[in-house]
């Protein structure tokens, strides 16, 4: 019998597994911990196609699946923006999911107040901000991977899962950059007043949508690590980094 735990992180929309690599790496190093990744459907890195919102949900609960037929009993969720929606799925499906950390969770993009194809206006005038933050060859890497039909089911998946927050009882730990100009605070916030269980916010200053590639991911990970590994997780409710 595996008396390990298994720590299952999911990527965000257009993203893959390199972006959390920094967190994997160093959870690796934990004896305790067994980390898995996986590449989510019409993410693969040359491969354009058209993809179910349905398909990403089932990709995240058959690699859970796989972790309890291994014989994993605590499994822990990482979800990174669209991941993080996808990890409510999952922790609200499996009474193997112990703990959720949710980086930047996607129940919100942009502005939410406005209309579909405000959002799509908004993007195209901050393109420029955007670019400069996150550097003009990965933006475009990736949106070469994301076509109008995946972006509509993206905000299928982000509109079907408005429910989710509330249904979770699970001890949650949310992180949500201040400068993150794709998930708006506005959306970490919504999912913390809703989630029913124990629950923790942290505020990132200076920090954008990619937690892990910021100057705070050694103090995100090592944070992680203190929230799975305690028996009994202690933390300010809402703190400021």
């Amino acid at each position: 019998m595996i008396v390990r735990k298994a720590v299952l992180i999911i990527h965000g929309f257009a993203g893959g597994v390199y972006d959390e690599e920094i967190l994997q790496y160093y959870l690796n190093s934990k004896w305790q911990l067994d980390v898995y990744n996986f590449t989510l459907p019409g993410h693969e890195r040359n491969l354009v196609r058209d993809i179910s919102y349905q398909e990403w949900i089932t990709s995240s609960e058959k690699h859970v699946e796989m972790l309890i037929k291994k014989g994993y009993h605590s499994i822990y969720v990482v979800g990174h923006s669209l991941g993080g929606v996808l990890a409510t799925y999952v922790a609200l499906k499996y009474k193997e999911v112990k703990k959720v950390v949710l980086v930047a969770p996607a129940f919100q993009y942009l502005d939410d107040h406005h209309s579909l194809k405000d959002k799509m206006d908004t993007l195209i005038k901050n393109g420029l901000s955007i670019v400069k933050t996150y550097h003009a060859n990965e933006i475009f890497s990736r949106m070469l991977k994301v076509s109008i039909p995946m972006f509509l089911e993206f905000t299928k998946i982000v509109e079907k899962a408005q429910e989710n927050p509330a249904q979770l009882t699970k001890p949650t730990l949310i992180f949500q950059g201040l400068s993150d100009e794709i998930v708006p605070k506005t959306s970490s916030e919504f999912v913390y007043k809703n989630l029913k269980g124990k629950k923790w916010l942290v505020y990132l200053r200076d920090t954008t949508h990619d937690v892990f590639k910021s100057k705070k991911v050694n103090q995100v990970n090592q944070e992680i690590e203190k929230f799975f590994l305690s028996p009994v997780y202690h933390g300010d409710s809402i703190r400021k980094w």
